[in-house]
């Protein structure tokens, strides 16, 4: 393992926490029941009473996909969005510092969390966005709470997938089991999902620098995580078990060429969650658009957001 001052992820943990910070964010705990929960987030300032209590400012709810914490996913996001709305970037149950003694281990279970966490913050009404396994918890969130979640943007989350297309996936990696993706544990398993994630081929990233990332932002609660994949009520059918949202304005982000949830993924989506959905399809890029496309991205996301 690199020592800190050698360790790159090291050194960029430090910006990326200073980005957040400067967008009027702070790191924050609350214990959502009975002590069972712990949820941790980057949130409004609480001593910045203008950002936080500005009735006419909305609220957003930026939620992560499965792989590193909150705040590795969101930086282009929190940076583009805080002048606009009141940022939550939460860290999922089992990412970052959120944990719980519950047993539950299912995606419903996160949207419950997240729910309960901005309850207790005192936000009653809200937007939503999340990408990849965060898509699957920000439909939940939709789904079982209409009445507080208002605009819901999915971003590469193949909510509607089946039981083929996680077997798909695992022959496109060329692997057998689905956690040697999600969480890597090897140089060679990194760079196996960075390839499939990314549009543009990063075979030139050093064993040294993939391992340093491995250590650093894989390895905590790796047994706990394995669980959340496992209880995943999505995907396991043969058909998809989704519902409609029929009434509630969503709009589907995707990258062109990605290779986790194919495009006719989005297409199939789009029909499926109701006649207020939109897609937007962003060319050039692959798994996650917000990163590698953040200016198009979010000038997409905002247009939806802020249109009345």
């Amino acid at each position: 393992m690199l020592p800190f001052f050698l360790s790159p992820v090291s050194l960029y943990a430090i910006y990326v926490r200073r980005c957040f910070a400067g967008s009027g964010l702070s790191q924050q705990t609350l214990q959502l029941n009975n002590d069972q929960t712990t949820l941790h987030f980057w949130g409004p300032n609480p001593k910045l009473s203008n950002q936080t209590q500005n009735p006419e400012k909305p609220s957003l709810v930026l939620i992560h996909g499965f792989g590193p914490a909150a705040m590795w996913q969101w930086r282009n996001q929190v940076q583009f969005f805080s002048p606009h709305f009141n940022i939550y970037v939460p860290n999922l149950v089992f990412f970052g510092n959120s944990t719980t003694a519950s047993p539950e281990r299912t995606e419903v279970f996160q949207a419950s969390s997240v729910a309960k966490m901005m309850e207790k913050v005192g936000v009653e009404r809200f937007s939503v966005m999340g990408t990849s396994y965060g898509g699957f918890v920000a439909y939940h969130l939709a789904r079982m709470w209409p009445e507080r979640v208002e605009k819901v943007v999915i971003a590469s989350s193949g909510v509607n997938m089946r039981r083929g297309d996680h077997e798909a996936l695992l022959k496109r990696a060329k692997l057998e089991k689905i956690e040697d993706l999600m969480l890597p544990s090897t140089a060679a398993q990194l760079n196996k999902l960075l390839n499939l994630a990314m549009a543009r081929r990063l075979d030139i990233i050093p064993d040294f620098f993939l391992s340093d990332i491995i250590q650093k932002l894989y390895s905590d609660k790796r047994k706990e995580k394995m669980e959340l994949l496992k209880g995943l009520t999505l995907g396991r059918e043969d058909t998809p078990n989704i519902s409609p949202l029929p009434n509630k304005e969503v709009l589907i982000v995707w990258g062109e060429k990605d290779q986790i949830f194919p495009l006719e993924m989005a297409t199939e989506l789009k029909e499926l969650l109701g006649p207020k959905t939109k897609l937007e399809v962003i060319k050039n890029t692959s798994h996650v658009p917000q990163v590698e496309n953040p200016a198009q991205f979010n000038n997409i996301v905002k247009s939806y957001l802020c249109d009345s």
